[in-house]
């Protein structure tokens, strides 16, 4: 069954937990599928993740819509989410261009960063029949790589409460609440009908996500992550082993091996043998 944002929001109504995970090409994409994720999310965490570029703000539209494209031919079931990168939604006749770009690639929705502010951009895109995501709290393309907690005075609290309210008054039919304190983001959850999406903000959300990358153990450990496997230590093995293996000539072996018919070979050396 193809999910979709009222099956999202039946599982708020239902008190059922939402799951979420980034994903950035087609194997990974057909693996969160086939495990039933709600959501698979085209972050532009890829730009760190798999680019090796410094920080988010050097991904494109162009870097988005290539994994976006992948991404796609291994989604059957889940909801498509994908980021809009840095810039791409910094009025609202780009927001609005570069969201049914998107959308022409395959997504279901748009995630946008950005508190009140963004209000215009979600206004504008809803009016176009297109899902937005909205994402307070830490903002990677605005705040950068170093992530503080967000709603720990009485001021910034009152602000994040009163962002989501504006942005699912606005017509966002998700949020993402990222590095929020947990009591703050249990009253977003509490105040906002739309389906609160946290990382890093506590257990009382809607729904959780998490970077593929953090869950398999690539690349340095967060406290807002749990690693579900170790990629980096297995994979590190597999291929100090596989070298190793080439280098004592102890692979390939017959089992990797194909044969041509010893009838078929003689011919071959025949005919060789004719050309000398």
């Amino acid at each position: 069954m193809k999910k979709d944002i009222t099956y999202l929001h039946t599982k708020k109504q239902e008190q059922q937990p939402i799951t979420v995970l980034t994903c950035y090409d087609y194997p990974t994409a057909c693996l969160q599928d086939e495990a039933g994720i709600d959501i698979v999310f085209v972050g532009d965490s890829v730009g760190t993740n798999i680019l090796g570029y410094k920080n988010e703000t050097e991904v494109t539209m162009a870097d988005m819509q290539h994994h976006l494209k992948a991404v796609r031919r291994g989604v059957t079931d889940a909801y498509l989410l994908v980021d809009m990168p840095y810039a791409a939604d910094r009025d609202v006749k780009q927001a609005v261009v570069n969201a049914h770009a998107f959308l022409s690639d395959g997504a279901d929705g748009v995630k946008l960063e950005g508190g009140i502010e963004k209000v215009p951009i979600v206004t504008a895109l809803t009016e176009q029949n297109i899902e937005v995501c909205a994402h307070i709290g830490h903002n990677p393309q605005i705040h950068g790589t170093k992530a503080a907690t967000h709603g720990k005075t009485f001021a910034k609290a009152k602000q994040l409460i009163e962002a989501a309210k504006a942005l699912a008054a606005a017509g966002a039919k998700l949020i993402v609440l990222e590095k929020i304190t947990e009591e703050v983001s249990q009253i977003i959850t509490e105040t906002v009908s739309i389906p609160t999406i946290g990382i890093g903000a506590g257990r009382y959300c809607d729904g959780q996500v998490l970077v593929i990358n953090d869950i398999l153990g690539i690349g340095p450990p967060f406290k807002h992550a749990k690693r579900y496997q170790d990629y980096n230590h297995l994979t590190f093995e597999a291929i100090c082993q596989y070298r190793e293996e080439v280098a004592n000539r102890t692979f390939p072996t017959d089992a990797n091996t194909s044969h041509i018919p010893p009838d078929k070979l003689e011919r071959v050396q025949k005919w060789l043998r004719s050309e000398r």
